[in-house]
């Protein structure tokens, strides 16, 4: 083995190279925001509104998805999927057609339906799927903002048959973006987000909807639990039913667990006036949360990258808390 052919390793510097962004709403659009300046980087949207704006604003975008493809295969560009998941299957189309041997991955909030959707749509693609865990409410090119993702974990998809350099491409594009990328398999990662992003959307939902229907006193005494409890809830519907009913598998299990919880503290709650056993375990699981938010993460060491079991390794760590910083 010469040395051009050696796997990369940890301590190998991987630069993003040219970055192809396609959808231009919160997330690809502060992602094109935030590389703009630092790599090749360049857009498309549908919506000929938003190109416009984004136009206006000084970046290289364009309504043209075939020349806009045809130009990330011309340039060895990574192809970021940032639609929602109800979109995907044109995409992946029209990428296989105008740019079948380019680099794919994407910001979309579940994994496993993603890589069916390339699997079915585009079946010899490269392809490493992305999440990055940062969003707000808002939506739109107005709401795009190039520190969206400063500080945020970014789930980068290790399976088994992952390619190394690929790997390490897109796991660039989330450390140029600010963030610290997290290696996980992807039903793992759906499993995980059902609980701590899909699961509170429908209580944040449920959580609003019962507020206002009490009156219009309710809403005018509500304050900040009611406010922070419902922040989600003001996404825009048709974004919240794609992510949450595309993990439909997952977001089932917790959903199930969540109502089990409230049944048993419902009744207890009538049997005996108490809702200890709840109040106690959501407490414990808040303090949890915040001794891990509150320190640093232990960085993931002794992996090379393209050595026999470097992904397994990668998940074994991560699932200790560990990160991958580069």
């Amino acid at each position: 083995m010469t040395d051009n052919d050696a796997p990369p390793s940890p301590t190998t510097a991987v630069a993003p190279g040219a970055v192809c962004v396609l959808g231009l709403g919160l997330i690809g659009g502060s992602l094109l925001r935030m590389l703009s300046g630092t790599t090749e980087v360049f857009g498309w949207n549908r919506s000929a509104a938003t190109v416009e704006a984004a136009l206006a604003d000084g970046y290289d975008v364009s309504a043209d998805l075939p020349g806009t493809l045809r130009r990330a295969s011309e340039s060895d560009a990574v192809i970021v999927l940032a639609t929602p998941v109800t979109t995907l299957s044109g995409l992946v189309a029209a990428i296989a057609e105008h740019a079948p041997d380019t680099l794919l991955t994407d910001v979309v909030s579940v994994k496993e339906p993603v890589a069916r959707i390339v699997a079915a749509g585009h079946p010899s693609a490269r392809y490493v799927g992305g999440h990055p865990m940062a969003g707000t409410s808002q939506s739109g090119w107005s709401a795009t903002d190039p520190r969206l993702f400063r500080g945020a974990m970014w789930m980068v998809s290790t399976g088994d048959g992952t390619d190394a350099g690929d790997w390490l491409r897109v796991a660039s594009i989330a450390l140029a973006a600010g963030a610290t990328v997290v290696p996980a398999a992807d039903d793992a990662h759906d499993r995980a987000v059902a609980a701590i992003s899909h699961l509170p959307h429908l209580m944040a939902a449920t959580t609003a909807a019962v507020g206002a229907g009490e009156s219009g006193l309710a809403l005018r005494l509500a304050a900040g639990s009611f406010r922070d409890g419902t922040r989600v809830a003001g996404t825009a519907p048709a974004l919240q039913r794609a992510m949450l009913e595309a993990n439909d598998a997952a977001l089932l299990n917790v959903l199930s667990e969540a109502i089990d919880r409230l049944t048993h503290i419902r009744d207890d709650l009538r049997d005996r006036g108490s809702v200890e056993i709840l109040v106690d375990d959501g407490h414990r699981a808040r303090l949890a949360y915040e001794a891990i938010a509150s320190t640093t993460p232990e960085p993931i060491t002794g992996v090379t990258i393209g050595t026999p079991g470097w992904q397994q390794e990668l998940r074994r760590q991560a699932h200790a808390g560990k990160v991958w910083v580069g």
